[in-house]
């Protein structure tokens, strides 16, 4: 048995106890289904392992707005590496309608600092006063920059998750699948593959290790950076053509 099945059940409050990560180091990996199913059945096996679980429910669908100015900054800044760069985003966990506002930095050791507020799934798509001014203290706080002009909805990514809990350890494991981009340009929706990130306080404990003994190797991807890209193909993306490949293979 190696289905999500396989693994005891864990509630979101235990799972915000043991491994909440909101600084963390993010290590992402592109899978083929198989390779993912032989991976998760390694921690199933385990026994240290648990999938959260809400009423019942172990995937879950996710809609995440992101925002950005009219010349793509946030796109560009993390094209180009740069050491200050962040991103904004409303995500809405559809299945129980909650909402948040996020704003994710880069902290002084290049982990990444994520700062949530609590938001109306109705204001998903736009920057609230409240929501304006919490962006504004957290670019000032992490950078001491402003909030550039004209940062509005660009696109939306839909995908499914599900969540691996290692408590004692205080790491998470997440799979994305079925992801969708959407924008005014049109639709996106990149062929069957698992997006893996390693949420941990740092890299190369045992599920990475796991990984790199399978012959999975870290990648590079952003779902907002690949939804650009694929939606907009003479945009340059060349730090995610391999994860382009992997998910939006073109014609032939």
């Amino acid at each position: 048995m190696s289905g999500l099945e396989a693994f005891a059940g864990i509630g979101l409050d235990a799972v915000a106890a043991a491994a909440d990560l909101q600084t963390r180091v993010d290590t992402k990996y592109l899978l083929a289904s198989d390779a993912y199913r032989r991976f998760r059945g390694h921690l199933a096996a385990g026994g240290d392992w648990a999938c959260l679980d809400i009423g019942g429910r172990r995937r879950f669908s996710y809609e995440s707005v992101y925002f950005d100015t009219p010349d793509l900054l946030t796109y560009r800044q993390h094209r180009q590496g740069r050491r200050r760069r962040f991103k904004v985003r409303t995500r809405l966990y559809a299945d129980s309608g909650e909402c948040a506002f996020e704003v994710k930095v880069k902290g002084a050791r290049q982990d990444t600092v994520k700062e949530r507020l609590p938001y109306t799934a109705a204001d998903a798509a736009r920057i609230t006063p409240e929501a304006a001014e919490h962006l504004a203290a957290t670019l000032w706080k992490a950078y001491g920059m402003a909030v550039p002009p004209g940062l509005e909805a660009r696109l939306r990514t839909d995908y499914r998750r599900h969540t691996l809990v290692n408590a004692a350890a205080g790491v998470r494991v997440t799979c994305d699948e079925d992801l969708r981009c959407v924008s005014s340009a049109g639709t996106a929706v990149a062929r069957p593959v698992c997006l893996v990130e390693v949420k941990s306080a740092r890299p190369g404990g045992p599920a990475d290790r796991l990984l790199w003994a399978m012959g999975a190797r870290p990648v590079p991807v952003s779902k907002y950076c690949l939804a650009v890209a694929a939606l907009s193909p003479g945009m340059r993306g060349n730090p995610w053509a391999r994860a382009m490949r992997e998910c939006f293979p073109g014609p032939g």
